[in-house]
């Protein structure tokens, strides 16, 4: 087995369609001919008949087109925040087998700026969330907490201070970043120093950074991320729920992710 094939949601979902999808075909093809008029089929067998279409769609659904995921931690912000449940295009990077992680459809690839999810690369079974900013081949250069692509400098303007109660942030402040034609929030704290540090981008393998520069454990810790443990591309906040005040957050609700 592969390792990074992991016994899990999506693995529990695929046992479940193939079993019931057995059991369903058997009782079509063999059961339902041995049996009385007025008998009535097993519970495994009725469960089968009533839950394997559901199953199938979702499986489907999840596989191909949409997940959900819930933002754990605070290494996307300002761009998410924790507590946020965000809703993940599945279909931007290929379509692919769900649990082998095998490329069906390579329908497209990262762009520069994607926030996109993916399995990390030391851990497989742990879903990461970050913004790719360096492509196959790319050579990536810091300084000073602003980041070269191919020997450009990329725009980075003063936004303010960030507003937040949390002491960890009481320096932080915000930045538009622009990658290309993309303009999106970052977080640096003047107060964290930072290395600065020159990376080519090997062929298959992206480079993912978190907006909150100064508080992300990304591929300038633990490397690139293999073009096959991408999962998708983050769209959409469906919801947030702010877990000190136990209530939700209206106004990030339906925010589309840049």
């Amino acid at each position: 087995m592969p390792a990074d094939v992991h016994f899990d949601f999506s693995a529990l979902l695929l046992l479940l369609t193939v079993v019931t999808g057995v059991v369903y075909l058997l009782d079509v093809l063999v059961l339902r001919k041995r049996r009385k008029r007025e008998a009535q089929p097993g519970h495994v067998v009725e469960f089968s008949r009533s839950f394997f279409p559901i199953i199938l769609i979702v499986l489907l659904l999840r596989s191909f087109l949409g997940e959900p995921f819930r933002i754990p931690s605070g290494s996307m912000i300002p761009t998410l925040e924790v507590g946020d449940f965000i809703l993940v295009n599945k279909f931007a990077y290929g379509l692919r087998a769900p649990v082998f992680h095998t490329m069906l459809v390579p329908v497209g690839e990262p762009k520069r700026g994607d926030v996109a999810v993916f399995r990390y690369p030391r851990d497989p079974s742990k879903d990461f969330i970050k913004r790719v900013v360096g492509l196959p081949g790319d050579k990536l250069a810091y300084r000073g907490k602003v980041l070269y692509i191919n020997g450009v400098r990329q725009a980075l303007n003063p936004r303010g201070l960030y507003s937040s109660t949390d002491p960890r942030f009481q320096y932080a402040t915000e930045y538009v970043e622009q990658l290309g034609d993309l303009e999106h929030a970052v977080l640096i704290n003047p107060r964290r120093t930072s290395r600065g540090w020159t990376f080519t981008v090997p062929e298959g393998e992206y480079f993912v950074m978190g907006d909150n520069r100064d508080g992300s454990d990304d591929s300038r810790s633990w490397g690139t991320v293999p073009a096959r443990n991408l999962v998708g591309r983050a769209k959409l906040i469906w919801m947030s729920w702010d877990g000190d005040a136990n209530r939700p957050v209206l106004s990030r609700i339906g925010t589309m992710i840049q």
